[in-house]
This record gives structure tokens, C-alpha cells and sequence, in this order.
């Protein structure tokens, strides 16, 4: 029989938690994106700067991190569907505090630091409960599709937010795009509260720095857990430029805020191409190696998007990277849950959503300096050329990541 290509739809079919938690989801991921868009604009407007904009971004990776530790130690004591609920409406006082700067006659850059820092850590916190409960609302054969519809929402909210983003940006100003990723989290908090309770699995753990500590020494000497985190952190320090979009925009590509969108969406709709049909996913065995190739075709594709002034090129570009980053996403995603028991998952998620979400951060602070100190194409290639090198050395010194199958587990 021939693999199906396209994702499977069981998840939606057979889960009515599972619906809810992909419409807040998708309602959310829609409104901070954005934000995503708006910060770095209003940022390199009041700057003209690169690095600021790469600062912004470094600024938020500590609150990110701390953030996620801590949401992963929490949720795998307490009911997730809360922590999920109340984070959300904690995020919609955040965005609040972004619309009342904007409306200021002279808006602060330092207000924009702090707030976007304090949201960020918002982000972390509800992120790993998030992730670790949708092994409680789809059986285990249901995880790759499950998961593909989580980059389903993400991809699909980076290609429509950012359009959105530039639209409004141009017309309605940025106050208006701060104020609906607030509203937006007004939804997924209603969302969140309309599904069932989700208590952790097991007991006898509390939250706390030895909870934390425990996940890590779960981690040891498993190099198939830690290939998933190190492969993606790899990828997106190097392999992630885009706070350097406004002034490729700018400098290189010369348009404006719609064309700036156009940037930020290219990659999301290779990666929602990508998601919408990883059926044949389910069908891979060396998962191992298809993350490690998906990478470094990653690495590639943003290695050709540094070399060219042609935006269409440009474009095409990044929609390969984002095809390829979904694909590995959506495996890495896989192996991770299908490799932990359910009271480790809000803690091992935490690791994986600081790498997710903590990486990019650190990507922009890189290419940021590279460009301040060269240029910003030497930036993006040189960053794309990085990328591969460093799935290759993933690769290497963590053979029993690059041999990992589905259905063998790891032997620690």
C-alpha cells in the first residue's frame, strides 16, 4: 500500500479536546505573530538599528528560558488545561501593556524590552504543558499527525499573521496590531477552559529546582534526547536571520512594511506545505537521519536566500528552509514524546520549547553582530554554511541519535 501523503485528520475526528486546544492554539499563534512582526519594525523605526533589533530579541531569551523550566516543572503537577487557561490571560495583559507604549507620543524602547521580555516568559511557561498534553487527547499512532497539526497551526499562523501584521502596520497602525494579539489570548484562555481537566499522570514530584534537575539527569547519557535538542539549537543560532529581515527589506530588497510580511511568511508556507502533508512521515524508520538531512537542507536553503538580491528568489528560498524545518520538527517532536513516560513530559518539553523558542533568539543576537561587524549577507551565509557543518557534527558525535528508528527504544 502507498503511503499516505497527506496529513491525517483522526486527531480532529476523534478528539474534542484536541479541537479545542488546535482552535485556541491557531486564534493565539495568529496574534503573536503579529507581534513578532510589530516589535522588530517599531524597534528598527525608533533605532535604524540591526542590533537593536537582535537585542530586543536576546532580551527575552533569559524570562524564555527561566520561563520554561519553570512551566515544565509546574505542569507536570498540576492540571494543564488550567496552567494553560491562566498563562494565556497573564499574555493578554502583556500585549495590553505593548498598546498602551505604542499610544504614547513618544514611545520607549526600554517599555518594549521589559514587556516583550515578561511575555516571553509567558511563552515559555505554558508552552511545555502545552506540548505535553496532546499525548492525553490522541492515542499514540495519532502523535505524528497530532504534531503535524501543531506545525499546521504555527505555520499557518507565521504565513497569515505577518501578511496581517504588514497590512495593518501600514494602515491602522501599531497599536491595533499589539491590541488583537491581545484579544487573541482571550481565546485561547476560553478555549483552554472549555476542555477537560488534564492532571498529570503518576505523583509523588514537586515542582521546584529538583525537578528540574531530575529531567536533566534523564537526559544523560540518552543521545537520541539529546541529538533532538542540539540539532535544533544548532540550526537555529545559525541558521535563523531573521532579525535581519528589516534591514534586507530595507537595504537589499527595497520595499516596504508588505514587503517585510512577505519575509517573515515565506518560511511558514513552505512549512505549512510541509505539515499539511507529512502522511509519508509516518512512514519513515531512520528518523534519526532524516532530522540530521532536513537540517541541513535547512542550512542550504538559507545559504542561497544570503547570496541573491532577487526577492522572488529570496522567497522561494525561505520556503524551502521552512519545508525542511517542518518536516524535522515535526520528527523531533515525535521522538521526544514517544521516548519519555507522562510525568517527565511538561519537563522535557520545557528543554525543548527553550530550545525552539530560546534558539531564534539567539540566532538573531548572532546574525545581528556577524552584520554589525561585516554585513548582513555575510551574516545570512555564513550563519546558512554553519548550519550544515553543524548537523554534521551532531551527526558524529552522537551516533546513536543519527541510528535512531521508530519503535526501538533507547538503551541509556
Amino acid at each position: 500500500m502507498a503511503p499516505r501523503i497527506t496529513v491525517d485528520l483522526a486527531p480532529l475526528r476523534e478528539s474534542r479536546d484536541f479541537r479545542l486546544l488546535f482552535a485556541g492554539l491557531l486564534v493565539s499563534s495568529l496574534g503573536n505573530q503579529l507581534t513578532t512582526v510589530a516589535i522588530p519594525f517599531q524597534v528598527y523605526a525608533l533605532t535604524r538599528s540591526s542590533l537593536q533589533v537582535g537585542l530586543v530579541s536576546l532580551a527575552q531569551l533569559v524570562p524564555l528560558i527561566v520561563g520554561s523550566l519553570i512551566g515544565g516543572t509546574v505542569g507536570d503537577v498540576v492540571d494543564r488545561r488550567s496552567l494553560i487557561a491562566v498563562t494565556a490571560a497573564a499574555s493578554c495583559l502583556a500585549a495590553a501593556g505593548l498598546v498602551l507604549n505604542s499610544l504614547a507620543a513618544h514611545p520607549s524602547l526600554l517599555v518594549i524590552y521589559l514587556v516583550s521580555a515578561l511575555a516571553a516568559g509567558l511563552t515559555g511557561f505554558a508552552s511545555p504543558a502545552r506540548n505535553a498534553a496532546i499525548p492525553m487527547l490522541v492515542s499514540p499512532r495519532h502523535l505524528v499527525a497530532a504534531y503535524s497539526f501543531n506545525q499546521i497551526v504555527f505555520q499557518l499562523a507565521v504565513i497569515v499573521g505577518p501578511l496581517i501584521a504588514g497590512l495593518l502596520i501600514a494602515s491602522a497602525g501599531i497599536a491595533w496590531t499589539y491590541g488583537i494579539d491581545a484579544a487573541s489570548f482571550v481565546v485561547m484562555a476560553l478555549a483552554a477552559l472549555a476542555m477537560r481537566p488534564l492532571p498529570p499522570e503518576g505523583g509523588g514530584q514537586r515542582a521546584g529546582i529538583r525537578s528540574i534537575l531530575d529531567g536533566f539527569s534523564f537526559l544523560r547519557g540518552r543521545q537520541v534526547l539529546q541529538g533532538v535538542y542540539l540539532i535544533d539549537l544548532n540550526a537555529m543560532i545559525f541558521g535563523m536571520p531573521r532579525a535581519l529581515f528589516p534591514a534586507m527589506a530595507a537595504t537589499v530588497f527595497h520595499v516596504g512594511p508588505t514587503g517585510l510580511g512577505m519575509l517573515y511568511a515565506a518560511p511558514a508556507i513552505g512549512g505549512l506545505l510541509g505539515a499539511s502533508t507529512t502522511g509519508w512521515v509516518e512512514s519513515i524508520v531512520r528518523r534519526g537521519r532524516a532530522v540530521v538531512v532536513a537540517v541541513a537542507l535547512w542550512g542550504v536553503a538559507i545559504t542561497i536566500f544570503g547570496f541573491t538580491s532577487t526577492l522572488g528568489v529570496a522567497l522561494g528560498a525561505l520556503a524551502i528552509a521552512g519545508w525542511a524545518d517542518v518536516i524535522s520538527a515535526v520528527l523531533r517532536n515525535t521522538i521526544l514524546q514517544s521516548s519519555i513516560p507522562d510525568d517527565m513530559r511538561s519537563r522535557l518539553s520545557s528543554f525543548q520549547m527553550a530550545v525552539v523558542q530560546g534558539g531564534p533568539r539567539l540566532g538573531d543576537t548572532e546574525a545581528g553582530a556577524v552584520a554589525a561587524l561585516t554585513s548582513t549577507e555575510f551574516s545570512v551565509i555564513s550563519g546558512g554554511l554553519a548550519c550544515i557543518v553543524g548537523a554534521g557534527v551532531v551527526a558524529r558525535l552522537l551516533p546513536r541519535f543519527w541510528a535512531e528508528r521508530a519503535g526501538t527504544p533507547e538503551v541509556s
